[in-house]
């Protein structure tokens, strides 16, 4: 029993890993190559989180084979390519520069639209999912 359980969390494991290693390379491209172009790297963190939030509201819907899909794509890639950290090294930077205004627009802006993008996501897997349960 204890084999079999040790197991299923390396598989497990292998899925979350499987999908860490190409989230954080992306997310490591995307900010070193969108960051000069858009000025500053907070906007292409903000890019970035926004993509991982619209597909882990994918994730949240009626997707087929949720659970490796989730562990793979969800903890896996988007724990990777988004970044709580990142996001927060971005506000504290802004408002040592002096810029509290940016430092509140920037958030205001990450939760509002990490929100919406989040339910973007659950709402194009419930119409491209339509009448699956998870």
């Amino acid at each position: 029993m204890a084999d079999r359980r040790l197991r299923f969390e390396l598989q497990e494991l292998a899925l979350v890993a499987s999908g860490a290693v190409p989230g954080a390379l992306l997310r490591w491209q995307l900010v070193e190559r969108l960051g000069p172009q858009l000025g500053v790297h907070s906007a292409a963190n903000l890019l970035v989180n926004l993509v991982g939030c619209f597909l882990l509201g994918f994730l949240s819907g009626p997707v087929p084979h949720r659970t490796p899909l989730m562990l793979a794509l969800g903890i896996g890639f988007c724990g990777s390519l988004t970044t709580f950290s990142g996001w927060i090294l971005d506000l504290a930077s802004l408002e040592q520069q002096g810029q509290s205004l940016g430092a509140l627009v920037l958030l205001l802006t990450s939760l509002g639209l990490g929100l919406l993008a989040a339910l973007g996501g659950r709402a194009c897997s419930r119409r491209l999912f339509r009448g699956r349960q998870p």
